[in-house]
């Protein structure tokens, strides 16, 4: 891999050099294979060209379709629900109330009872549909097609979740339950008719949903949104993949999708993760009543009404869909000077300007030398590169390129500049965002410090449990850099993760406590600010800050995890001359895959520039040694990369002696 990294940070360095010209950077399409005997003469340019999703939306005729479809499977199950439905980047098209409807939504306790968090509490169930809506238009792309079962089996502390298969290791997207939360500072808000009315991401009432009854939406095999559906009455998730469910929300929830069906060569049945198949479904649409003709007007107000959401959907109104790409979405092609690959996508305010510029970090009164504009730039850059090359690993058809957001921070967590590719998961930004702060948080001086000086008693008591559990009175002082992946070992509730009998990880709740509405210290950090916004939903009055935790500010409206932390892989702090100057976080197309863009896009920006660098290797998580009871010894892991990863060029162990 060395001669391929050296490539890579080569050609990045003559886009960085000619910014502005970049053209397109195919190789003439499809994978070049391997001629290059080790990576050192193969091809500099990606594979293939990235394909934008075509300006496809609902119009508010078709979204009044969707929810008389799924009233009309309702009417049929005698089980009136709360339907809602939203466009790709989290707008609320509609929130229709069916007469009878659940008005809350119980979300399951824990094994023990004792419940932490949000384990036990009843949510209002509008925000309950808002939420499994958004989780199948986040997770998906023009090549996965997720849903919110879907979600359920990759969240969970065993993979795949079923009574047999305890012992095997969690999810692997365990903890992005906690994402796109209310309070997040990047996810954008309900904003009154303007430029930037319509932008996205939109943020989620509850953060992302493991409980079936929520799909994507598609038109002509682009994503355009979702629809989600309570009428249960439960706000849970699916325990046992080995079965298949009778689900009266997934019954509703598929017929709305009618006509609007995501292509079947990428649901999420067609694609395995480490050699399990993904479930899209329990319902199929053989089962449901013949809902195509169903009509809005035949719906309103024979079935129920429109409903206004405090925070979303203020006025109960059919509305139409706003195209993905476009400038009003707030998600768009990057120009050439804001970034030199003419094939990433940026975060706008729906006026043309990029929310997230790169810029220079803010930091230098701590750290000396703060990232600048150049360096950050390198990193986006280089990492873009990277990604480009890499082999997709939830994307269809096979060997497709691999599509990631990425974000670079610096150690206060102010947002030096984020990009993506151009058909990415949605939910990835604002994980990229929370796996880089998270990194350079946990690999920063004053985390204990910070940690200790939460209001919150729950949150306090995770730091002695670390240097407890690490026999180490100095940790969370900077002594040792993590990776996502490093907290992440410390955030199961066995550890080692998934073997049964083990002590909980001291980041994580014990296993009797646990269940995927309370992880540990991810969700007491946030618990607070998700209860006020819960209140203002179903009350009205002042809605929850733009910041998720409560630790301290280091400058005036600054803390450095603004939305949150993240606990699965996918992100590396960055160093110069063995300082921490901030984090990298990657998100969208498997966590192998994340790890592997956000270790090579700091390692190949170190090599272009000289000036920086992954952490030094003698403090780098993957050095802390836990002892546990029996004696046996566990090594922390710093980055996980995939074994051969790369679409033209047959390199194998890519990270390795970096």
């Amino acid at each position: 891999m060395r001669g391929f990294s050296r490539l890579i940070a080569a050609a990045a360095l003559l886009l960085l050099a000619s910014c502005g010209e970049g053209g397109s950077e195919s190789s003439g399409g499809g994978s070049t294979g391997d001629n290059s005997g080790g990576g050192s003469g193969g091809v500099s340019t990606p594979p293939q060209d990235f394909t934008a999703p075509a300006l496809e939306s609902l119009s508010s005729a078709e979204v009044g379709k969707i929810v008389a479809q799924a009233a009309a499977q309702a009417q049929a199950e005698s089980t009136p629900a709360v339907i809602a439905v939203t466009d790709r980047v989290g707008n609320v098209l509609a929130v229709f109330e069916m007469t009878g409807a659940p008005t809350l939504a119980q979300i399951p306790k824990p094994p023990s009872g004792a419940m932490h968090d949000v384990q036990g509490a009843q949510v209002p169930a509008t925000a309950a549909a808002i939420a499994k809506a958004l989780t199948g238009a986040y997770l998906s792309s023009g090549g996965n097609a997720f849903s919110s079962r879907t979600a359920s089996m990759i969240v969970q502390e065993h993979f795949p979740p079923a009574p047999s298969t305890v012992g095997l290791e969690s999810g692997p997207l365990f903890g992005v339950q906690f994402s796109q939360l209310p309070c997040s500072d990047f996810s954008s808000r309900y904003m009154a008719a303007g430029a930037s009315a319509l932008i996205g991401p939109k943020r989620s009432p509850l953060g992302l949903s493991a409980d079936p009854g929520g799909f994507p939406l598609y038109k002509d095999g682009v994503l355009v949104g979702a629809v989600g559906v309570v009428a249960d009455g439960v706000y849970g998730l699916d325990p046992n993949v080995l079965d298949v469910d009778s689900d009266v929300d997934e019954r509703i929830a598929l017929a709305g999708t009618v006509g609007f069906e995501a292509p079947e060569e990428i649901r999420a049945n067609m694609i395995p993760v480490d050699g399990t198949q993904l479930r899209f479904s329990d319902a199929e649409y053989a089962e449901l009543a013949d809902v195509g003709g169903a009509t809005f007007a035949s719906t309103s107000p024979a079935l129920g009404m429109l409903k206004t959401v405090n925070g979303y959907y203020p006025i109960a109104s059919l509305l139409a869909g706003t195209a993905y790409g476009s400038e009003a979405s707030g998600i768009r092609r990057a120009t050439a000077a804001e970034f030199s690959n003419n094939e990433a996508f940026v975060l706008s305010d729906g006026a043309g300007a990029n929310r997230y510029p790169v810029r220079a970090g803010t930091d230098a009164a701590e750290v000396g030398a703060a990232l600048t504009t150049d360096e950050v730039r390198t990193i986006l850059e280089q990492a873009f590169m990277v990604m480009s090359h890499a082999r997709a690993q939830i994307r269809r058809p096979l060997d497709s390129r691999a599509q990631v957001s990425v974000s670079v921070v610096d150690t206060r967590g102010v947002v030096l500049g984020i990009v993506r590719a151009p058909d990415a998961p949605l939910f990835g930004i604002d994980v990229s965002l929370q796996k880089a702060r998270t990194a350079s948080f946990f690999s920063h001086p004053g985390a204990g410090a910070e940690l200790l000086a939460d209001p919150s008693a729950d949150v306090r008591h995770f730091v002695p449990a670390v240097r407890t559990f690490l026999n180490d009175q100095t940790a969370l002082t900077g002594t040792f850099a993590f990776a996502d992946r490093s907290g992440g070992n410390l955030s199961r509730p066995y550890f080692p993760d998934g073997e049964v009998g083990r002590p909980h990880g001291p980041l994580s709740r014990p296993i009797e406590d646990f269940n995927p509405f309370s992880t540990g210290l991810q969700s007491a950090l946030v618990l607070a600010n998700i209860l006020e916004h819960v209140q203002f939903i179903a009350n009205g009055g002042t809605d929850t800050a733009h910041r998720c935790t409560k630790i301290p500010d280091v400058v005036a409206g600054q803390n450095r995890l603004h939305n949150g932390i993240q606990i699965f892989p996918g992100s590396v702090p960055v160093y110069r001359n063995g300082v921490l100057v901030g984090g990298v976080g990657v998100s969208g197309d498997g966590i192998d895959q994340d790890d592997m863009i956000s270790f090579l896009g700091v390692h190949n920006a170190g090599q272009a520039l000289g000036t920086l660098g992954n952490a030094p290797v003698d403090i780098r998580a993957d050095n802390i040694v836990v002892t546990l009871s029996d004696g046996k010894t566990v090594r922390l892991r710093f980055v996980n990369c995939p074994f051969a990863p790369f679409l033209d060029t047959s390199e194998q162990n890519v990270c390795e002696g970096f």
